[in-house]
């Protein structure tokens, strides 16, 4: 299958603690490394890794953070044709502080990547995919947005209409807000968790938000459960898929969203229906979380099966 893939690249600071720092506190990690991330890079490296051919449309900064940002995108064999570098602007990095509780905070800056050039947007590029995926960040604001809603907009109309899967952001969600519905109501896919739903529809329960992007028009929404797994909504019918809990022990949640979503888009694809393609997200995400780093253990179809055996 052929996957274009619109999303951040970047370069994660990681920090696991025991605690979050106070205002004006100064902690010692008790890990700090540094690894390749993104929303768009771990969904392209991650469904690259599952055999697919997949091309990645990102922006780069010309320093030397540029070259570890695409390390695993060029290792997977991700096309680097969409990928553009920017003669003025950094590569994103993001700093990510998360306790062993559960507890995380993030620092991240678009850099780059949200001056994504729409004019280098080819058309047949989409028209020849198999699916578009979307990070909602893409969505947030400069001409990056122009991008993804450009290429949103070419998938829909193409002959053949290339289903699209959107995938909802912690941060893209707190910027836009409620806003955000009008752009991404109209994707094939819609996938987020439960914190990304609840602000997306200002509401406080699941359901309600669930009924509202109904009434809205959504036609799949997966929504990330943490623990407890996904639940799977259409017009028709809700479900909660139980997780997958592989072996391993959860040491770093960094990109296991994005893992999952990118997993689900293969599991559909390949002609998994949509419950059964919930659960294999709940494992491809489960078996991300015990490596450091979001793209730090390369998933492949044998161990999605192995994992969902369980």
């Amino acid at each position: 299958m052929k996957f274009y893939v619109i999303g951040d690249v970047t370069v994660d600071h990681l920090y696991h603690l025991d605690h979050l720092p106070a205002p004006g506190e100064e902690v010692v990690p008790t890990r700090a490394t540094m690894k390749p991330g993104g929303a768009g890079g771990t969904i392209s490296v991650t469904l690259a890794r599952l055999g697919h051919s997949v091309t990645l449309a990102a922006r780069v900064g010309q320093d030397p953070f540029a070259e570890y940002a695409l390390a695993s995108v060029r290792e997977s064999g991700v096309s680097q044709s969409a990928i553009q570098q920017d003669p003025e602007h950094l590569t994103s990095t993001i700093t990510v502080m998360q306790t062993k509780g559960g507890q995380r905070a993030m620092l991240s800056h678009g850099a780059a990547n949200r001056q994504l050039d729409p004019a280098r947007l080819k058309k047949k590029d989409i028209e020849g995919s198999d699916a578009l995926m979307v990070s909602a960040y893409s969505l947030t604001e400069g001409p990056q947005r122009e991008y993804a809603l450009k290429a949103i907009e070419t998938a829909q109309k193409a002959k053949k209409p290339v289903p699209v899967f959107i995938d909802l952001g912690t941060g893209a969600v707190n910027k836009v807000g409620t806003d955000l519905i009008e752009n991404v109501i109209g994707a094939d896919y819609l996938t987020l968790n439960q914190h990304e739903l609840l602000a997306l529809t200002d509401t406080t329960s699941i359901s309600a938000a669930l009924a509202q992007l109904g009434d809205a028009g959504a036609r799949r929404v997966v929504v990330k459960v943490g623990k407890m797994g996904s639940i799977v909504w259409t017009p028709t019918e809700t479900e909660l898929v139980d997780a997958v809990r592989p072996q391993g022990q959860v040491v770093d949640s960094t990109g296991a969203g994005d893992t999952f979503t990118a997993a689900f888009a293969h599991a559909v694809l390949t002609g998994q229906p949509l419950r059964q393609a919930a659960r294999t997200a709940n494992a491809a995400g489960a078996l991300a979380a015990t490596r450091v780093g979001a793209q730090a253990l390369p998933i492949t179809p044998a161990d999605l099966e192995e994992a969902l055996a369980r």
